[in-house]
């Protein structure tokens, strides 16, 4: 399979190409540190990346920026980073991308754990990840030619929580949350959430 994988420089995204390995061609994209280059809130940016690659497989998106805080400091531009970025930037990749997957291809997004499990300061990310969580439900109902559309969900990464220094006890290995990616790409799952713990 020919798989875009987006956000593959960061922790989940560069775990996922490794996962991925050989068995299929990736062909990786972050926000800035990669060959190849996409801004998921600039709905230009998604065009041109499909135009370019042409017809895939397949697309992971491991992106999307949310503002973690306490919801009486959080202001209109907070939510809005995570609505415009994290939330549309996913669901446009899935409009715009629709006409350049292939026939039986796949979506894979991302939500995270704190969609089910919110915590304090988690208010806006929170609403994000459980709106593309209904957003892939609905979607998967109307996708044409046999295209799936999915959503892994993971927990904390290790990693993320020993860079807060939080308890890393808590966490899930990054090589787990990347398995469970693969899984939904090589699965005929369609309009699930795959929690990745």
């Amino acid at each position: 399979m020919k798989v875009i994988v987006i956000g593959a420089t960061g922790t989940i995204g560069s775990a996922i190409v490794r996962a991925i390995g050989h068995r299929h061609e990736v062909i990786p994209f972050s926000h800035s540190k990669s060959v190849n280059n996409v801004d998921i809130a600039d709905t230009a940016s998604i065009s041109e990346m499909f135009e370019a690659i042409g017809p895939v497989d397949s697309v992971i998106s491991a992106a999307g920026l949310a503002k973690f805080g306490p919801m009486t400091l959080l202001t209109d531009a907070d939510f809005a980073l995570g609505l415009n970025n994290k939330l549309m930037g996913q669901v446009n990749l899935v409009r715009f991308g629709m006409d350049h997957i292939r026939d039986n291809g796949s979506f894979t997004l991302t939500s995270g754990i704190l969609s089910r499990k919110p915590m304090n300061g988690s208010t806006a990310i929170s609403l994000v990840n459980s709106a593309i969580e209904g957003f892939v439900r609905a979607a998967a109902l109307e996708m044409p030619r046999g295209i799936r559309i999915n959503v892994v969900s993971p927990n904390w990464v290790v990693d993320t929580l020993e860079a807060f220094n939080m308890d890393p006890s808590i966490g899930t290995p990054v090589e787990v949350v990347a398995r469970a990616y693969v899984k939904v790409l090589e699965g005929t799952m369609n309009g699930e959430v795959f929690d990745a713990i």
